[in-house]
């Protein structure tokens, strides 16, 4: 299959008219909006299908910061009643799928998915999604049927391998691991013992007296140890 070079990035949503001339307050989904939004700058829409702009696009006239709110103008949106028909939009842009953002370190989630992960010189799975969290971001690795969240920080993801489709991984102990059985509550010893003393007398023959084995008192189970990116 040939290799697709152009991918669409999210970049912002359009949360509320402002003021009377068409302007729309942006909620800004990018690290670089002194890129995205330009004169000139082409966004594709996500709204719903009932919407007039359904399979529309927008073109950017201006943007500002007014009291710390990012605000959009865009052509053909002259009044607030027309600014009010675009609020929930989504933008997006369309890039190339194979550029790099800018700061060190970073990489666009459509080029993490899908990538193998390895640890310790084994695969354990691939990376079926990122979730956005407020601290950090998650890698969502599908493991098998299961999906494990390994928070995406250098500690724990010191490499991306673009180049080679992998990222290594060293994850906190027990994050892969199933279970051990040995970690399991064992059965209290003293009720082990008595069942075991009821089944020998109910088979010993009449005058012989059963014997009970002793509870190995040093048997105690020992317990389990439990130890982004750009955002276009």
């Amino acid at each position: 299959m040939p290799e697709r070079t152009r991918t669409q990035l999210r970049v912002g949503r359009l949360v509320k008219a402002h003021g009377l001339k068409g302007a729309l307050k942006i909620e800004l989904y990018t690290d670089e909006p002194e890129r995205r939004f330009t004169a000139g700058a082409e966004f594709s829409l996500q709204v719903p299908t009932s919407s007039k702009w359904h399979r529309k696009t927008l073109t950017m006239t201006d943007f500002k910061v007014f009291n710390g709110n990012p605000v959009g103008f865009f052509e053909g949106i002259d009044d607030r009643s027309e600014a009010e028909t675009l609020v929930k939009a989504v933008l997006w842009v369309e890039q190339d799928a194979t550029e790099l953002p800018t700061e060190p370190d970073a990489w666009y989630q459509h080029q993490l998915a899908n990538l193998e992960v390895w640890r310790d010189g084994v695969m354990v799975g691939r990376i079926a999604r990122i979730d956005p969290m407020p601290a950090q971001d998650l890698l969502v690795i599908a493991n098998g049927d299961t999906e494990v969240l390994l928070p995406f920080v250098r500690a724990f993801v010191p490499t991306v391998d673009l180049q080679n489709g992998r990222v290594e991984i060293t994850p906190p102990n027990g994050l892969f691991e199933d279970p051990d059985p040995a970690d399991a509550e064992p059965e209290p010893q003293g009720a082990g013992r008595r069942a075991d003393a009821a089944e020998a007398d109910a088979d010993a023959p009449a005058g012989d007296e059963p014997e009970v084995p002793e509870a190995d008192t040093d048997a105690d189970a020992e317990p389990a140890s439990e130890a982004d990116p750009a955002k276009d």
